[in-house]
């Protein structure tokens, strides 16, 4: 058992806590200030040797409780066998358990000062029941099996803003699922995942994967959006072991991995964070800052130092832990306006009197600098919808330190054009070029995500106009234009094959469609577009620099035709892209070029394997003296209908 302790020490510059073992007065005072960034060894339930007994040592921070006692299979869930101790100054409740092992099923039963009883999970657990089960499971993640030492060296050093990322958004809950389709065992589980998926993504050329809902969560319908287990992967595709071995599984074949991260809120399941103690320890105690009243669920208290580092920490648990390559964080917007999703009267100012969360800014500026100085090759990636300044700036420059932010203004306006009936594309043209005039003012992934394919808003070959074949060829042409376009890319599973139905994740994708020539025609488009991203600098080398990108025509309106430049830093192997958004074919375009030189077709999506026309053209073109789109030189090419051409230089 833990010995009581009072006294801080002097300095936080002492020696840094052990990995393992008893909570300490070092431990306390470092996450006090919020800085004990591996908290998570020490709270939650760790096996281990106390005087060469075997067992379990549980601890949790219940600083407002009146008591705290250890329930579980150990015990026959007697709650007045195993009270715990209470460590001051911060009010963490130990107990070193030898009965307690591997494998069990537990609780922590909290008795209010007002005198109810409180069943909650540990929120530091490793592992969870199934739902709809809520106890925690004592597991051990000390000697996790990995063999992708070779990823992980060239992971240090991998730098996101020069470097070909092409992200493969998924579900693992409706990728694939087993035929009989059971509530809880129809699902792959991690392995089976990893094998299936990693030959999918490296056939169609993404470079990372996106992995939606993997912290515990309750409710199959919040999409692993309402966490209630922070620290442990979901057991419903398996244990934290599998869930490792599927990360190893994708690195060893070159994929990175990314996780959905939400510390924006949390729900209010009885078993989860809300209340934990009886009062608000993780939340926001005024309900005008603590609750989403569109959400129902509950806001973190940005201000509390131990709040903070139990974010930090997970966090930092995911990157160390279980080796994951980057974190996309939720619902950036409402954490940085604290009138986010609120009516007049209903928030609180800051003290400034402005709607800024002041403690949400704060907490982004540290984790994003711990995170870049511990793991610099490790992306942090914001979805963040407003206009919010310096989201990707260094926080010495007042920015928020994310390394890239999901550019939602791009994707809500390339959509809006893209829904067009084509005779009114004309009138909206600055729909898809005005992206260009912020393009450099933050780092962006373009995204067409999950959240553009549910509830009524359609899948993306059903939001496009025209009859069946016209939907085909406005999708190529659309996804094109954002292969060319400067940011990282990010596609959700089922857009590259014209999934038709809208997502769900009550069902797998429609696999099946890729017996019909249009899905498969699509798939095989959307391949080459990626392999030819991957494989050609000039599309992603200089993302991030105006250099990179250079306009031919984006004011073709009358035609609905965008031709633009592709850059790399070394000049050589750079694209010229001509994309025509009407049904009219154009057999007498002329395009604008910049020098006299060859230029190869390299991607025709009017060739037969893609579901054109099959129709021959002439492999290289030769740029002439004939002025045209502001150039001195110019060629000619038989642009078809939603035609297009991508020529390499």
């Amino acid at each position: 058992m833990a010995t009581k302790t009072t006294a801080k020490p002097k300095t936080a510059n002492e020696p840094k806590p052990e990995e393992t073992g008893f909570i300490t007065e070092l431990d306390q005072y470092l996450f006090g200030q919020g800085v004990h960034y591996g908290i998570y060894k020490k709270l939650g339930a760790h096996h281990m040797v106390n005087d060469g007994q075997e067992g379990i040592y549980f601890a949790v921070w219940a600083p407002n409780a009146g008591a705290v006692h250890l329930i579980g299979s150990f015990n026959g869930w007697d709650e007045g066998r195993n009270p715990m101790n209470r460590q001051e100054p911060l009010g963490i409740y130990d107990l070193f358990l030898p009965e307690a092992k591997l494998g069990d099923v537990y609780k922590f039963l909290i008795y209010t000062r007002d005198g109810r009883k409180l069943y909650k999970a540990d929120p530091f657990a490793n592992a969870a029941e199934l739902r709809p089960g809520t106890a925690s499971v004592v597991t051990d993640i000390s000697n996790l099996s990995w063999g992708d030492a070779t990823w992980m060296r060239k992971q240090d050093k991998f730098a996101p803003e020069t470097s070909p990322i092409a992200i493969y958004e998924v579900h693992p809950g409706s990728w694939m699922r087993h035929p009989h389709g059971e509530w809880d065992t129809g699902f792959y589980n991690y392995r089976e995942f990893a094998h299936s998926c990693t030959e999918y993504v490296k056939k169609m050329g993404y470079t990372h994967v996106e992995l939606m809902g993997i912290a515990e969560h309750p409710f199959d319908g919040s999409w692993g959006y309402q966490v209630t287990g922070y620290y442990a992967p979901t057991s419903r595709y398996g244990s934290p072991q599998d869930f490792a071995y599927m990360v190893d599984y994708f690195h060893k074949n070159n994929i990175g991995v990314i996780l959905d991260w939400v510390p924006a809120h949390f729900p209010r399941d009885a078993h989860g964070l809300a209340e934990f103690d009886g009062t608000c320890v993780y939340e926001y105690a005024d309900t005008r800052k603590g609750e989403h009243p569109n959400w129902g669920t509950k806001v973190f208290d940005y201000a509390k130092n131990e709040v903070k580092n139990f974010l930090i920490g997970n966090a930092l648990f995911w990157v160390e832990h279980f080796h994951v390559d980057g974190l996309r964080v939720d619902a950036v917007a409402s954490m940085l306006y604290l009138d986010y999703g609120r009516d007049y009267g209903q928030w609180v100012p800051n003290v400034y009197g402005g709607h800024e969360n002041l403690e949400a800014i704060e907490f982004f500026k540290h984790l994003n600098s711990i995170m870049k100085k511990k793991h610099p090759g490790v992306m942090v990636i914001a979805e963040e919808s407003t206009a919010w300044p310096k989201v990707t700036a260094a926080p010495e420059e007042d920015g928020l330190g994310f390394t890239m932010k999901w550019n939602m203004g791009w994707m809500h306006d390339f959509l809006e054009y893209m829904k067009l009936d084509p005779y009114f594309r004309k009138y909206n043209h600055n729909k898809m070029n005005f992206a260009m005039t912020y393009a450099y003012s933050e780092k962006y992934v373009l995204v067409l995500s999950h959240d553009e394919v549910v509830h009524l808003k359609c899948s993306m070959i059903n939001k496009m106009p025209g009859y069946y074949d016209d939907k085909f060829a406005n999708l190529k042409a659309g996804y094109s234009f954002m292969m060319g376009h400067p940011g990282k890319k990010l596609l959700f599973m089922g857009q590259d094959f014209a999934q038709l139905q809208e997502w769900s994740e009550a069902r797998e994708l429609d696999w099946y469609l890729l017996a019909e020539d249009r899905h498969q025609q699509m798939q095989n488009y959307v391949r080459d577009l990626l392999h030819l991203y991957n494989s050609t600098p000039a599309m992603y080398q200089a993302d991030c620099i105006p250099e990179g990108f250079e306009w031919i025509n984006p004011d073709d309106g009358d035609r609905s035709i965008f031709s633009f430049l592709r850059h790399s830093k070394s000049g050589r192997s750079n694209l010229l892209f001509v994309i025509n958004f009407t049904p009219v074919a154009r057999p007498d375009y002329r395009v604008g070029v910049k020098k006299k030189k060859q230029y190869t077709l390299v991607l025709n999506s009017d060739d037969a394997q893609y579901g054109g026309s099959g129709k021959e053209q002439p492999e290289v073109y030769k740029a002439e003296a004939v002025e045209c789109d502001g150039q001195d030189y110019s060629f000619a090419y038989d642009l078809p209908a939603y035609g297009v051409a991508v020529f390499k230089f």
